[in-house]
């Protein structure tokens, strides 16, 4: 019998290397666990997470035209829950200050007195413009300031 891609096994492990597991699945019938694929967290050392002999859980990835059947422990489990208490994908740089509309303008609900990207970029510029022209007068100045002294 050959495993079919997606399906859940219960197998038992009959071997443990440095890169992965081999799980027999059925009497013949082996695929390997990749460590990548062992744990949802960083895994230095396989054999902290698995022995050989021990019975567990893979959900077959792929199996090649060659017969080789990839298998993976952490996709057959439920995923963990999150210990991180904020939503995905809000991310805030360190010290930045919190806040919906931060670096966005006012929005529309603030009666639609928002400001776009192009005139933030605009203002940007103007602003880059006028700080680039105070570092070459100070430069000139100092230039000047050497010349005149020799």
């Amino acid at each position: 019998m050959q495993p079919e891609v997606g399906n859940i096994y219960e197998g038992k492990v009959t071997g443990i290397t440095k890169f992965g597991a081999f799980v027999e699945l059925e009497r013949g019938v082996t695929g390997l666990v990749h460590i990548s694929e062992v744990a949802n967290t960083y895994v230095a050392d396989i054999n902290e997470h698995l022995k050989e002999g021990e019975t567990v859980k893979v959900k077959v990835l792929s199996v090649g035209d060659d017969g080789k059947i990839s298998l993976s422990i952490k996709k057959a489990a439920p995923a963990p829950e999150r210990t991180d208490s904020r939503p995905a994908g809000n991310f805030q740089r360190k010290g930045a200050p919190s806040g919906r509309n931060q670096g966005r303008g006012k929005s529309e609900s603030d009666g639609g007195q928002g400001s776009s990207f192009e005139d933030m970029l605009s203002r940007f510029k103007a602003s880059s413009d006028e700080r680039m022209g105070d570092i070459r007068r100070n430069m000139n100045n100092k230039r000047r300031d050497t010349s005149r002294k020799r």
